[in-house]
């Protein structure tokens, strides 16, 4: 899926600004491992509010790559598989966020993020104003393993799936979810009382709904008012969605309100086979409302720590961001 998107913010606004082009960060430092006997990393946060890691490519670098647990393939700027000299790969179709396309890939003989390493991946290389960093981790490098993300303390632990996990503070949301096509697919989900399929997608900001979705919240008189965005895949695709606000939406029994949702029929519903039925790709803008979010992917386990002081009624806190305009998306 390889999403990366802006949310818009507290209300809508009959004209809209461009937003500035995403700008990759500096690679963050490594820690010392945790008590989970896994790589501790301070990550970073591009534009987009995207987790980058370091990576290491062949012995080189450190580079900063964006976490995506929605994208199938990891993937690396043109501009760096050239400086690095890699080989070139056969060509791919990429399912981006905006289009179906032909692209170009290389040959990563061994990425390393901390002592994870994997060996000859074949990368789609992307421009990298497109992609806003040097590259994007994928399910492909981390199939193996879980990977925990600390919003309070801004660190990502990655450890193998096999390993026992850290005891998480009593209430915390276990999800089982459903492997498709890759993908973690969590079922025990709700927009404004339609259950929906929800796919976690840490590259992208934005939280997206199908078609499907909207029908329904039309029928029943349940879609709020509508504003149109533009969304650009890292491919420099673009693609129009409206976007309004869910009143409440509900993860394992988490509530979240007042979260903004974009509607389109991008490309990841469909190579998911959820065209017809009401799902959502579910962004940074809705998982950073959690204190911890941890993502199993061998043993299809999703866990959600709700945030400490900042819940209401037993609810969880409003998502409220500043208005902007252009989402870029994958």
């Amino acid at each position: 899926m390889k999403m990366l998107s802006l949310a818009l913010g507290t209300c809508f606004a009959a004209a809209f600004a461009f937003a500035s082009p995403l700008r990759s960060q500096e690679p963050p430092a490594p820690v010392e491992p945790n008590e989970e006997k896994g790589e501790v990393w301070d990550y970073a946060t591009d534009r987009a509010d995207r987790m980058t890691v370091s990576v290491n490519i062949a012995g080189q670098g450190p580079y900063a790559f964006v976490v995506d647990t929605g994208a199938e393939r990891t993937l690396i700027s043109r501009e760096l598989a050239t400086k690095l000299q890699l080989g070139e790969g056969t060509k791919a179709r990429m399912h981006s966020m905006t289009e179906v396309s032909e692209v170009s890939t290389v040959i990563i003989p061994d990425l390393a993020v901390g002592t994870n390493r994997i060996k000859n991946i074949h990368a789609p290389a992307l421009q990298r104003r497109n992609m806003g960093a040097e590259g994007m981790l994928g399910v492909d490098s981390l199939q193996s393993q879980r990977v925990s993300f600390d919003f309070t303390k801004r660190e990502m632990t990655v450890i193998p799936s096999r390993r026992t996990e850290r005891k998480w503070p009593e209430g915390t949301i276990v999800i089982t979810a459903r492997s498709r096509f890759g993908r973690l697919v969590l079922v025990d989900a709700s927009v404004d009382g339609e259950k929906v399929h929800a796919i976690i997608d840490t590259g992208s900001e934005v939280t997206i709904g199908n078609t499907a979705l909207r029908q329904k919240l039309e029928r029943k008189g349940r879609l709020g008012l509508i504003a149109p965005i533009s969304l650009m895949s890292v491919t420099g695709g673009i693609r129009l969605a409206d976007q309004t606000r869910t009143k409440r939406m509900v993860l394992g029994g988490v509530e979240i309100h007042d979260l903004p949702i974009a509607f389109a029929d991008v490309h990841p519903f469909r190579k998911l086979d959820l065209m017809d039925r009401p799902a959502i790709l579910l962004g940074m803008d809705a998982l950073q409302l959690f204190d911890r979010v941890s993502v199993d992917f061998a043993n299809r386990r999703v866990r959600l720590l709700r945030p400490g002081r900042s819940a209401l009624d037993g609810g969880m806190r409003n998502a409220r961001r500043q208005p902007e305009s252009v989402w870029s998306v994958g």
